[in-house]
């Protein structure tokens, strides 16, 4: 399951709500950038960029630690890009949703002996849960806060929930809720008290379970590819990995019968000129 693609949901589902708790501002115009930095074969899924009059926020949800490039560096690498491409002020935040003891969790800066890049950190675990329990859009995320009892914590979460007053909010809340609470709690403490009726009634879950389906189809289709090519050719620029990243599952399954009958990286490379990518 995409934890963190759930909240990228939520976030430009609800952009005002979210500048509203990180930016501490009201943002009478909000626009959600599908910008493609997003296409960026680096965890794209868990970027999210809203833009206000003045100001772009740029989130990053994160339940695994590692990754490639590491954080640092794609906040920097992000960051360059978002002020040449809009030349506004940027507030980068990376949201880690799952408790870690891991110091990338605890990093607010990247540095080098020439540069020093600094963005902000907010650990879940450590937030205070009034705040998310008393906004429909932030309480999918209520049960990652800190608390003393985890089971009251989610018993209020529900009866938050409970508190919706339109049906079809109530289900797709329902259904973000128990989808993150599953960062946390075991599955049973979660049908207990949310219900599994309510959230699997919602059209958002379905389509969230089905989008992560096809997201750990289209991962295992990429890592058969990459072990192909890498037999096949060695050691590839970054720049075609890149490409081959951003592939669809199909595509995938296309290029894995195509490397039979591609003999160099020059028709490797026209071969992916002929794909189409979103």
């Amino acid at each position: 399951m995409s934890f963190d693609n759930v909240c990228k949901t939520l976030a430009e589902k609800y952009p005002a709500d979210f500048a509203r708790w990180l930016l501490k501002v009201e943002a009478p115009k909000i626009e959600v950038l599908k910008t493609e930095l997003s296409l960026e074969p680096i965890r794209a899924d868990s970027v999210t960029f809203l833009r206000t009059q003045n100001r772009i926020l740029h989130l990053e949800f994160q339940t695994i630690i590692q990754s490639t490039p590491a954080i640092p560096f794609r906040m920097l690498d992000y960051f360059v890009r978002l002020v040449r491409q809009y030349d506004v002020p940027i507030t980068q935040v990376v949201i880690f949703l799952q408790e870690t003891s891991n110091e990338i969790a605890f990093t607010q800066e990247y540095i080098n002996e020439m540069t020093i890049h600094r963005y902000r950190v907010i650990r879940m675990w450590e937030q205070d849960s009034a705040l998310f329990l008393d906004n429909p859009a932030l309480l999918p995320l209520a049960p990652l806060t800190q608390t003393d009892s985890p089971q009251r914590l989610l018993s209020q979460v529900a009866q938050s929930v409970a508190r919706i007053s339109d049906r079809e909010t109530r289900q797709n809340i329902a259904a973000y809720t128990g989808i993150l609470a599953g960062l946390k709690f075991k599955k049973d403490l979660i049908r207990q008290f949310l219900g599994e009726d309510i959230m699997q009634e919602s059209v958002i879950y379905q389509d969230i379970l089905q989008k992560g389906e096809q997201k750990g189809e289209q991962k295992e289709a990429l890592r058969f590819c990459m072990s192909l090519l890498d037999e096949r050719f060695g050691e590839i620029d970054a720049s075609i990995i890149e490409r081959v990243q951003v592939l669809e599952k199909e595509q995938l399954e296309d290029l894995g019968r195509a490397i039979l009958r591609i003999s160099s990286i020059p028709d490797l490379l026209t071969w992916l000129d002929h794909q189409k990518t979103d």
